[in-house]
This record gives C-alpha cells, structure tokens and sequence, in this order.
C-alpha cells in the first residue's frame, strides 16, 4: 500500500509532462529546455524577480524626494492594484500560450508579426534593464555594507567593479541548469519573507523613537525642483511600478514547468499580491523607523535605508540587516538572468536578433540556453556604463526598465481584448471579468508610460534628464531598422511553419 502513492504520482507526473510538451508542440515549437520547474519554482522566480527588498530598498532614496512618505505609502497600495489587473489580464494570456517568448509570442498570434516584432524588443530592453538596475542596486548596498563594516567609502569605480562580480555570479548561476536556479528561487521566497519579518520587527521593537502615524502618511516632501505637487506624485509613482515589474518571468519559464498553462499564470497573480502586502509592511516599517529625514536622504553611505538602519539600530544590527538586504538582491538579480535569456533565446528560436543561430544554442549537457545567459549579462553590463559618469544614471537605468518592460505587458493584453471571442482561453481564465480588467490594465499602462517618459528633476540638464525617453526611441528604432533586414527569416511558427523550426532548434543543441 505504502508503495502505490509514488506510483500513481509518478504516473501523474509523467502524463502532465506529455500533455505540457503536445501543447508545445502544438504551439509550433520542439521541446528542447528541461522541464523541471514546479509550480512553487514557477511562482517564486517571478516572487524574486519583483523582490521588495531590491526595488523598495534601491529606490527608497528616490521616493523620499519624489513626494515623500505619503506618497511611498499611498502609492505603493494604489500601483499595487492597478499591477494586480495588469498580472491577472497578462496571466489569461499567459495560460493560452505557455511559450518561452511569452509577450512577444502572444502579440505574434493574436496581432500579427509586426505586433510580435516590437513587443519582443521593448520586452527585451526591459528585461535587460532590469539585470543591470537589479545588480547595480546590489553593488550600491554592498558598498553600503562595506562602509559600515570597514569604513571603505565606496566610488562610481568600485561600486560598479563590485557590479560586474555579481552579473558574473548570476551568469555562473545560470549555468548550471534549472533546477539549480528553481531551488535559489524557493529558497528566496522564504529568505524575502523572513527578511522583511525580520527587518520590520526590529525597526518596529528597537528603536526609541518613531514617526506618527500623520507622518508616514500625510508627509509630503518635494526635492524635484518642480512646482506643481500632483506631477512630482506621479513621478513618485516609478519606486513602486518598477518593483512591481519582472512578473513575465513566471511566463519566460513556462517551457520549464509542469503544467505550465495552470502554474505560469497562478505564479504571476501570486507573486504580485504576496509583494503587494509584504511590501506595503516593509515601507511602513522604514518610514515609521526614520530618525533624521536630512541625514537619511544625505547619508554617507549612499544608501539611505542603510542610515534609517543605523540610526534606529546602530551599527552591528544595521550591518547585519543590510546583509540579509544584500542576499535577496542577489537572489533576484539571479532570477532576473534566468528570464531574460529565456527571451534571448526564444527571440532567437524565431530569428529576431542579430546572431541568432548562436544565441538559441542550448547545451546538451544542462538543457540551458548558454550563449543567452552570457549576451544577457554583457549587455546589461553595458547599459550601466554611464553610472561611471552620472550620479543619476542609475534612476535611468530604473526608468529604462519601466519603459520597456511594461508597454510590453499591455500589447498582448490590448490584443487579446480586440480580439473578442477569436480568443481562445486556457485552462486558467477570468471569465466576465476578462474585459473590464483588461482595459483598466491597458489604460493603467498607457498612463504610467507617458509619466515614466516625464522629467524627473527641474531644470532639465544633462545629468538630470530622464534618459528612458531616449533609449526607447534609439531601441525602437533599431528595432525598425533591423526589421527590414531580418523580416524574411523572422517568424513564429504559425507564420513560417514549426517543421522547419524544429529543423532550426536541432542544429542549435550543442
């Protein structure tokens, strides 16, 4: 008896693996990645990748000056829901075509190549933005970590040596296969979970002192230059949609889980509202924790909830959180990695980039696309090249990401609402609710991509320009560019045929 439950498991498991690669297969592609990933793996890469301890953290100094608490706080529960519209609609999408290239993917079927074409490259500035703001945020609190600790005082130099050890971790990482980086993924759920326990309860017990209630809530505080309250809230608005930013990671992984068409979309709709909470409680903890506003937003660590640290807990707790901080930035830039050369890879499998025979070459050996993880980290090494030069440049490498990655979520969803009833649902669906939350989740977009194109500081000059407008008119336009050239070749299978695909993708195993 005590033999049959393995059994019939194993039976289920191996009958789901079959159903997950037919519906692969239907979809036009080969079955070449290992599918090893579980739900829970599934949901905490996207967990990860939106990682509260990593977006809130970096950009708290940003949100101090761009309204202050009162808008950190409102505004973080007010994006939270818009972004819980967003996932869900992007979710439904997701469970009708659980495919490695996920946003690029949808638009292709539902849109046509061309609607592909561009949600495939402003997927992948996002994507790519988000490694380099990601493990560039990690360098500045190791600095941080490292001022606390010896009384090193980090420089752009040092802070980005320490940046380019880190992408070449995450890259190792990365090389090992799936199940390596599914296993950090789930051991990164609890350790964010834990960590802002940790972090909220000490602020919370420790210190003598506190901010009211009308302070974290009420208090807005306006360093922008500009004059008009309502614009510098909007501006504010970027800490919390850039944390809340990476889900798609849930679908870039679908080719890797069981079930992929059920587990893809829960993973995103949980990742979200689970940050949602836990992150709400960590900016509480923060901002209620504040001893010196002035000295928190001038600290010398360049970090400033390293000072609200400090100041609340002294030196050897401050260090001993930051550590715990560091960890879970680690964690999400590694998940970060693994999405954004699954996209690689696919947009390659489909001959959308320069190079792709090299970069949809998967070893034989770990089942992982390895030319794509190495381009991934290389560019995203080069997209903070200018933190060398710029003070500001990390808060446009923040915005890179937004601008990119989350027009890239509403194409499909936009797409798949003109398409009516030509859609054909997954097995994971909102029913009536599909429309009315699919166009607040395209409106919500429309709305942040004009704010995050806004001027963030006055007067506009070189140093504080918001350089996302510029990369993402460069990118579309190399997007077009290119597109004249590899408009024969590109393709998903519904357009040039899966047999010729899987011809493609055999040579590409090495």
């Amino acid at each position: 008896m005590s033999r049959t439950v393995p059994v019939d498991d194993d039976i289920r498991r191996s009958t789901q693996g079959q159903d997950d690669e037919a519906r692969l297969r239907e979809l036009g592609y080969q079955p070449v990645l290992a599918r090893r990933m579980g739900g829970f793996g599934n949901f905490a890469i996207s967990f990860s990748v939106i990682s509260i301890l990593s977006g809130c953290m970096t950009l708290y100094g940003f949100g101090l000056g761009t309204g202050g608490p009162a808008v950190m706080m409102w505004g973080w529960a007010g994006v939270g829901l818009f972004v819980l519209c967003v996932g869900m609609a992007l979710a439904e999408v997701t469970s009708a075509y659980p495919t490695s290239g996920a946003l690029y993917y949808m638009a292709d079927r539902l849109g046509g190549r061309r609607w592909g074409w561009y949600t495939g490259w402003l997927n992948l500035l996002g994507l790519l933005g988000a490694i380099a703001g990601i493990d560039y945020g990690a360098a500045l609190f190791t600095g941080a970590f490292l001022n606390l600790q010896w009384g090193i005082v980090p420089t752009a130099g040092s802070t980005f040596l320490i940046f380019l050890a880190i992408l070449l971790l995450h890259a190792v990482l990365n090389l090992f296969g799936v199940r390596l980086v599914s296993v950090l993924n789930s051991i990164s759920v609890w350790w964010h979970l834990a960590g802002v326990a940790v972090i909220v309860g000490a602020l919370a017990f420790i210190p003598d002192r506190h901010q009211s209630a009308e302070f974290v809530f009420t208090e807005f505080v306006n360093d922008t230059g500009w004059a008009n309250p309502f614009y510098v809230a909007a501006v504010g608005l970027l800490l919390a949609q850039y944390t809340f930013s990476g889900y798609d990671a849930s679908a870039h992984l679908s080719e890797e889980t069981s079930n992929a068409s059920v587990s893809a979309a829960k993973g995103i709709v949980r990742a979200i509202w689970v940050s949602w909470i836990a992150g709400f409680a960590l900016l509480a903890g923060l901002t209620f924790a504040i001893q010196d506003y002035a000295g928190t937003q001038n600290s010398a660590t360049g970090v400033p909830p390293a000072q609200i640290l400090l100041d609340a807990l002294g030196s050897g707790g401050a260090t001993a959180l930051l550590l715990v901080v560091i960890v879970a930035q680690l964690f999400c830039g590694n998940a970060e990695v693994a999405a954004a050369s699954r996209m690689v890879f696919a947009f390659s499998r489909d001959n959308a980039l320069p190079g792709s025979a090299l970069w949809r070459k998967v070893s034989s050996r770990t089942q992982t696309p390895v030319p794509a993880v190495w381009l991934s980290v290389a560019v995203a090494a080069l997209l903070a090249v200018p933190s060398l030069y710029s003070a500001t440049a990390y808060g446009a490498v923040t915005a890179i990401n937004v601008i990119g990655i989350t027009p890239a979520y509403a194409i499909p969803i936009y797409l798949r609402l003109r398409a009516g009833k030509r859609f054909t649902p997954g097995p994971w669906h909102l029913g009536r609710w599909s429309r009315p939350i699919g166009w607040t989740a395209v409106i919500w977009v429309a709305v942040v991509t004009v704010l995050f194109c806004l001027p963030q500081k006055s007067p506009v000059t070189i140093d504080s320009m918001n350089y996302a407008v510029i990369a993402l008119v460069v990118v579309l336009a190399l997007a077009s560019v290119w597109w004249y050239v590899a408009r024969r070749s590109y393709g998903t299978p519904s357009t040039y045929g899966s047999a010729r695909e899987e011809a493609e993708i055999a040579e590409g195993i090495v």
